[in-house]
Formats: structure tokens, C-alpha cells, sequence
């Protein structure tokens, strides 16, 4: 009502000024009829005179009122060039303030509401480069100033920017009207003030920002490569670093449009995701999920003993399953793709040339055109005290040393609380280790909403495993030959023994080893990337978990498409990532799949949602399983069907999320997904069913209680 209200008051003052018949005050001749007053006005309270107009022409600015043109020349004519260009340059900045903030105030939440994902762009973009535009426009007097008040109130534009650019970026054309003001009497019409040559002038003044961010670009690229000698010819199009997701992808796409292209690998092809992250954990978890159902048939009706358990067998079931898919990812295959794979380390020598050391002991040099490093991530290791002798495990390592045991570790403890740490620890406890998971924080899973957590939670708790949250690693201990991780919770410490610990506290981006710091590539956490993945050499590119921000697989295979086009072709065209559409599934039992927004980052964005929910016990394919566990939520703008994210929790919720992930990528809302047929009875149907929960909180009431009335006269 405030917002509507005020609305409703620069609307009656609009109204009202064109009413009273004021705006042919704010005319040329309107002008020059009441020099004469101005002037003695002056003369008697020159003070006076300047506040007033001062007022004026901020409230004619801030109402985006007809006549900024003439309070300007007015400025000039009444207080000469100086004291009239220090008026309007100051009036107008602050009116064009008071009118992006009105537009802000009005208008800006609900478009959020109502169009998050284009605001969401567009705040990026803002956020970016949103000075520089203003700037430019600020120089063009061809576009409406009072327009462009109102359209940057709608972004994300801090109000300081706006007020300093467009102090300075206004001053050139407040100038030139204050002079033409000077000479008022002189001045037939504005035409006498914008020629057609001044407006000319203007707009190359406008582009001249564009011209200089390429000119700024062109001088960072000569200081860049200033200390270097650029080949004159290249043994390579492109030289891929590190045999992962990101790499694989990106030397087969260079491949296929055949450029020649040197993949360089110094361990195994296939990188983390095959030999230590994706690939083992979902075959361990398949192992632990058999265990599971056996202990469990009894309510199928199935009687059965409890499993005896070969962990050795699980183990070497698990290296079986990487041999298995390696062939897909190996060195023979993608030779055959037409890529050039080396074995060995790379390391830059220059910007354009890596020198190799060949893992058979020989030692080549290579030059390319274009780069991409893809070197992935490894397992963060905390610097607690005493965890260089504590005999942890990570992800990347627990795949060796636990095919050395003949038994599932007695005592283990998961130290983290994400998804790797929570997959790992629900498998090995059905497996029959004791597991407790220590978390820091106040939940487990600490990028879901807390339902999920709350749902995880009580999940793993079910299979066993023991929650410690709020609990902070401190140090590790040995004695009498027992091993012990030192927390802290609520202000104590305590002991937590154990026989085997798997560190799972995250992952960090592999940066050293590969000659960047010598050249003088740019990193920080992770390698230093634009939008378009170039480092601050732009012929040198990065692809993968090196780069992040997400760490997925999928995402790395999805970064690998823009390396290798922007390398290869981005002299006519480069693309920026897209990451609109980023679905990602953590595999405990149920599974829990995302994509887009959950409920958090809604509530957090201010965002005007709907929350519509399906639980999993109403699916009929569900109960013929006795898999009701769960549920599946969708966010949605107030009153649209449009997919703003989706989050569920279920037995095969990552095969489930794909038709979501499909659907928002090309813009297809729930009635969509509501008028698809879905085979009965299937684990899909869900998507239909929390579909048709969304079509009924928004059923059209008043055209269904017209359709009542109607039916009720047929019936006579």
C-alpha cells in the first residue's frame, strides 16, 4: 500500500502540473518572458533565488518532468556560467538519485518476484560492468535521462555509483547548456543549442568508453605478454593439461573439429571422478545398499539370514568396476579420437611452450596457440595438529588403503559433513563399521534446506551412523597405541576414538607443479578465470574443478564446450558460461537431488514464492516398493508455474530431477510437465503429481464458482 500510495502521488503531481497548465513556463520563450523577474530577484536575494531554483529543478528532475532542458539554460541565463553550471550539475545528479530511488522502491522487488532469473542476469551484469554503462549513457544526450533514472532503479546498481557517474558523466551536456544559457537572448529554439553536428559529437563521445575498455584490454594484454617472445609458428592448436572430465571432453571437442591437440596426463586417464570420486563411491554405496536390502527383506516377505559381509570382495569389486569403465576414458580410445595423449608432467616454460616429463623418463618441449588447464582438485587436508601421523584417509586415497583390509573398520570416523562425507559414511556403516560423522557447523549437509538436512539426518541415524554436529576437530592423539580426534562442543573437549578416519572436509583446486606461478598466470583458491574462462593470458584458459565454483563433474564436461570453442574460435566469437541451469544429486539412501533455487536461497533473495510440495508416500509406485521416504518441492514465482528450482529426496531422485533440469533450461513450466503423459506406475509420475499439487493451490476459483452456476442451469 506505501508503494502503491506514493505511486499514486507522483502521478497526481505529474498530472497536476500539466493541469495548471506549468509546463509553459518550462519553454524557451516561457523563459526569456520572465528574465526579467529572475533578474531582480537576483538582485534583491541572490541566495534566496538559488535555493529555490535549486529545489525546483531537483523536483523537476526527480518527478521526470518536462523541462530539465530549460531549468539548465535557465542556470545559465540567471547565474552566468559558473555558478549555473555548479547548480544544475548538482540539482540534476540528485534529482536523477531521488527518481532511481522512487523507481527502486516502486518497482524492483516485484520484478525480482516475477522475473528472478532475468533479474538475477541482469544484476550480474551490473554488478560487472554497471558503472561503465551508466557512463556511457550519461554521455549521450540522445538517450532520455529520466529513462534511464527509472531502468537503473530496477538493477542492482548501488546508489553511490549512480550518484557519482552520473555527476560526472552528465557534466559534459550540463556545460554546454549552461554556456547556450549565457546567451539566451541570442537563442530562437534548442535546435540553436544541439546541432546535428553536437549530437554527433556526443555520441562518439559516448562510444569513446567502448573504445577505451578495448583499448585497456589491448594495454593489460601488451603488459601481459610484454616479457615474452610469441612464436612464430605453434606444434599445437590447443594443449590440454590433465586427463579429467574437463580435459577429456575438451581435447575430444578440438579433435572433432580437427585441430591438432596434445592431451597431457602424468597419472590416470579419467582423473578423479573414475579413479577416486564418482565411479568407486557409487560402487561401494551399491554394495552397502545390497546389504541394506538383505537386512531388510524379512518385510518383503522374504526371510533370510543376516549378510556375512566379504569386505575384501567389496573392495575388489569396487577396482573391477573402475577397470571396467576406464576403457571409455583411456589413452587408446582417444587416440583413436584423433588426439594426441601424452603421458607424463607439463610444465610452462613460457606462455606458449610446456616442457614434458614423459613418464617413460624422456623429456620434450611443446607449443601451442591456446592452453587449458584442467588439473581438477584434490582432497583438503585441515592443518590440525597431529594429523600427519593420525593415519587419515581422503576420498582420493581410502580406495587403496581400504582394499588392504580384510574387515570393514570397527571405529570410523567421517570428519565433515557434506555430501562425500555423508555418502561414505551411510555405506560403510551398512557395511558395519561404527561410523560418527563430525560437523562443525549446526547441520550436516549445509547447503540444503534444513528439511533436507533434518531428513539426511535422521536417515544416516537410521543406518546407523552417529551425527556430531557443532562438533570442531581441535587435534589428533595417540596413546597406549589407541588413535583419537580432540573436539570441541559447547565450550568442552573430548576424545573420539578411532581406528580409521576419512577427511572429507572439501576439495582444493590443483594450481602447483605446472609453471603458472612463473609465467604469471593469476590464482588464488582456484585458477583466476573470466567469464569466458580466460586467465589474464587469454590464450591460456581453465575448464574443471581448477576453476570451479561448482565441482561437479557434469560441470566440468559442461566448462569443457566454452574452453575448447573460445579457444579455438574465439577470434570470431566467444561465449560465456552458462551456469543458469546446475543440477547436482548427493547418492545417500534416499538419494537427494537439486537443481536451481531451494527454499534458502528464496528466502534469502527476497523472493515472492510459491513452495509447492509432493510427498513421496501418496506415489503408488513408492508403496508397491516400500520406498515412501521422502519428498519433492518445486519453487515457483506467486501465482506462475514457471520452475525457479526443485529439490528431491526419494529412491532415484537424480534420474527423477532430469525432467526438471529439462524443463527449466528451456523455459517450460509446471502445466508442462502436468499435460505430459506419464507412464503408470512409474517413479516419474511424481513429477506430474507435485505438478498438478501446484495446478490446484492455483486453481482459478472465480471462473470454476461461474462453471458451478452453469452446470447447475443445465441440470434445469
Amino acid at each position: 500500500m506505501k508503494k502503491l500510495g506514493l505511486f499514486a502521488l507522483v502521478v497526481g503531481i505529474i498530472v497536476l502540473f500539466f493541469a495548471l497548465g506549468l509546463d509553459q513556463y518550462f519553454t524557451l520563450d516561457g523563459l526569456k518572458a520572465t528574465m526579467g523577474d529572475f533578474e531582480r530577484w537576483k538582485e534583491s536575494n541572490l541566495l534566496l533565488l538559488a535555493g529555490v531554483f535549486f529545489i525546483a529543478y531537483v523536483a523537476m528532475a526527480a518527478l521526470s518532468l518536462p523541462g530539465a532542458a530549460i531549468m539548465t539554460l535557465g542556470a545559465g541565463a540567471i547565474f552566468g556560467l559558473w555558478l549555473g553550471l555548479l547548480i544544475a550539475s548538482f540539482a540534476s545528479s540528485i534529482g536523477a538519485l531521488l527518481a532511481f530511488w522512487v523507481a527502486r522502491y516502486i518497482a524492483r522487488d516485484s520484478l525480482k518476484s516475477k522475473f528472478p532469473d532475468k533479474v538475477a542476469s541482469i544484476d550480474a551484469g551490473i554488478a560487472r560492468d554497471g558503472a561503465f554503462y551508466l557512463f556511457t549513457l550519461r554521455l549521450v544526450p540522445l538517450f532520455p535521462f529520466f529513462l534511464i533514472n527509472m531502468l537503473m532503479g530496477l538493477t542492482s546498481l548501488k546508489s553511490f555509483t549512480f550518484y557519482w557517474v552520473s555527476q560526472v558523466g552528465m557534466l559534459a551536456g550540463t556545460f554546454v547548456y549552461v554556456n547556450a544559457g549565457t546567451q539566451l537572448a541570442q537563442l530562437d529554439s534548442l535546435a540553436g543549442i544541439i546541432s546535428f553536428e553536437l549530437l554527433l559529437s556526443f555520441a562518439l563521445l559516448g562510444i569513446f568508453p567502448l573504445i577505451a575498455k578495448f583499448v585497456v584490454n589491448s594495454i593489460k594484454r601488451q603488459r601481459v605478454y610484454k616479457n615474452w617472445d610469441k612464436p612464430d609458428k605453434f606444434d599445437q592448436n590447443l594443449i590440454v593439461i590433465g586427463a579429467g572430465a574437463a580435459g577429456l571432453v575438451t581435447s575430444y571437442i578440438a579433435a572433432a573439429v580437427k585441430a591438432e591437440v596434445t592431451l597431457i596426463e602424468a597419472g590416470e586417464m579419467g582423473g578423479d571422478c573414475l579413479n577416486y570420486g564418482c565411479v568407486p563411491s557409487k560402487a561401494i554405496i551399491k554394495s552397502a545398499k545390497v546389504v541394506n536390502t538383505i537386512t531388510s527383506s524379512d518385510h518383503f516377505g522374504v526371510e533370510s539370514d543376516s549378510p556375512r559381509i566379504n569386505f575384501k570382495r567389496v573392495m575388489q569389486r569396487v577396482h573391477e568396476v573402475i577397470a571396467e569403465i576406464a576403457p571409455h576414458d583411456s589413452v587408446e580410445r582417444y587416440t583413436g579420437l584423433g588426439v594426441n595423449v601424452i603421458k607424463g608432467y607439463a610444465t610452462f616454460i613460457d606462455p606458449w611452450t610446456v616442457e614434458i616429463n614423459h613418464n617413460d623418463g624422456e623429456v620434450s618441449r611443446l607449443t601451442a596457440r591456446h592452453f587449458v588447464i584442467a588439473t581438477g582438485a584434490r582432497a583438503f587436508v585441515p592443518p590440525l595438529p597431529g594429523i600427519e601421523t593420525s593415519g587419515y584417509v581422503t576420498s582420493d586415497t581410502l580406495w587403496t588403503e581400504f582394499a588392504k583390509l580384510d574387515n570393514a573398520p570397527k571405529e570410523l570416523l567421517v570428519l565433515g559433513g557434506g555430501p562425500i562425507g555423508c555418502e561414505l559414511a551411510q555405506g560403510f556403516s551398512r557395511l558395519g563399521s561404527s561410523v560418527s560423522v563430525v560437523e562443525m557447523a549446526d547441520s550436516i549437509m549445509g547447503r540444503e534446506d534444513k528439511d533436507v538436512a533434518d531428513f539426511v539426518s535422521s536417515t544416516l541415524e537410521k543406518s546407523g551412523v552417529n551425527i556430531l554436529t557443532q562438533h570442531a576437530a581441535v587435534r589428533f592423539e595417540q596413546s597406549d597405541g589407541e588413535k583419537f580426534l580432540i573436539v570441541e562442543h559447547q565450550g568442552n573437549t573430548k576424545q573420539l576414538r578411532y581406528d580409521q578416519i576419512i577427511v572429507a572436509v572439501g576439495r582444493q583446486a590443483r594450481l602447483t607443479g605446472f609453471g603458472l606461478e612463473k609465467i604469471g598466470v593469476e590464482t588464488g583458491r582456484t585458477l583466476q578465470t573470466n567469464e569466458l574462462l580466460e586467465t589474464n593470458f587469454p590464450h591460456i584458459l581453465g575448464a574443471g574443478d581448477v576453476v570451479g565454483p561448482y565441482q561437479f563433474t557434469h560441470v566440468a564436461a559442461h566448462q569443457a564446450w566454452y574452453a575448447s570453442v573460445n579457444a579455438l574460435f574465439g577470434q570470431f566469437k566467444k561465449f560465456k558460461v552458462d551456469y543458469r541451469v546446475i543440477p547436482w544429486t548427493t547418492f545417500v539412501d534416499p538419494e537427494v537431488a537439486r537443481v536451481g533455487l531451494n527454499e534458502r536461497d528464496a528466502l534469502e533473495q527476497k523472493l515472492n514464492i510459491d513452495i509447492t510440495r509432493y510427498e513421496i508416500k501418496e506415489l503408488d509406485r513408492a508403496i508397491t516398493e516400500s520406498a515412501t521416504e521422502g519428498f519433492i518441492k518445486v519453487i515457483t514465482p506467486k501465482g506462475k508455474d514457471k520452475i525457479l528450482g526443485v529439490t528431491i529426496v526419494s529412491e532415484h531422485a537424480g534420474e527423477l530431477l532430469a525432467e526438471f533440469v529439462m524443463a527449466m533450461k528451456y523455459n517450460l513450466g509446471l502445466n508442462k510437465i502436468l499435460g505430459t503423459i506419464h507412464s503408470y506406475p512409474t517413479w516419474a509420475e511424481t513429477n506430474k503429481y507435485v505438478a498438478g499439487e501446484w495446478k490446484r493451490a492455483n486453481k482459478p476459483d472465480t471462473v470454476l464458482k461461474w462453471l458451478e452456476k452453469y452446470h447447475q442451469y443445465r441440470r434445469g
